[in-house]
């Protein structure tokens, strides 16, 4: 709880806007959401720049993203870099994938664009860059998708892989856009 605290404070992010969760691999989704999609469509989207919210499950921290509209849903992600992956898995704490970067400056593509937050930090990995780092897509983040309505989805932020995402959602899985949805 106090870790997330500092989280929100160090991004000068408000509290009603959730954290996504990074775990591992795909079969941890299953401790943290009530997952109500095959297997299979976790597997086609994840890892990748997508982010997936859920209904979550009672093992989260009470206090992530209590405060937000979506409290009772849990948004996660896979950790991509190879050098992440055994850092979260198995782990109880799982790490919060919310880029570091401040709001302003959001997201970021290298780990010096916010070198500035280094010493407020307990770790830092240096995985590479994230993408092209001289595309504008780069800086539009992860395409974050609600899928906690049984048989829909709603793109809650289009993000770089929105047309791949609901090509994957639509065609392979039959998933219907809710309303509201941008897709």
């Amino acid at each position: 709880s106090a870790a997330l605290g500092c989280v929100y404070r160090l991004k000068g992010r408000s509290e009603a806007k959730p954290l996504a969760v990074c775990l591992g691999r795909v079969a941890d989704v299953y401790r943290y959401c009530q997952v109500r999609v095959p297997k299979e469509l976790l597997e086609d989207l994840l890892p990748g720049p997508v982010t997936l919210v859920m209904q979550r499950s009672g093992e989260l921290n009470k206090d992530l993203n209590g405060g937000c509209r979506l409290d009772a849903n849990c948004a996660l992600d896979i950790a991509k870099h190879k050098e992440l992956s055994p850092l979260i898995r198995g782990r109880c704490l799982n790490l919060n994938v919310s880029h570091v970067c401040r709001m302003t400056i959001w997201p970021c593509p290298s780990f010096q664009e916010f070198q500035d937050l280094w010493p407020h930090l307990s770790l830092v990995i240096d995985g590479g860059p994230i993408g092209d780092s001289h595309s504008p897509e780069c800086r539009l983040g992860s395409t974050v998708v609600d899928l906690s309505v049984p048989g829909k989805f709603t793109i809650i932020r289009p993000g770089c892989a929105l047309e791949n995402t609901t090509t994957i959602l639509q065609q392979k899985y039959g998933l219907l856009p809710s309303q509201g949805s941008c897709s």
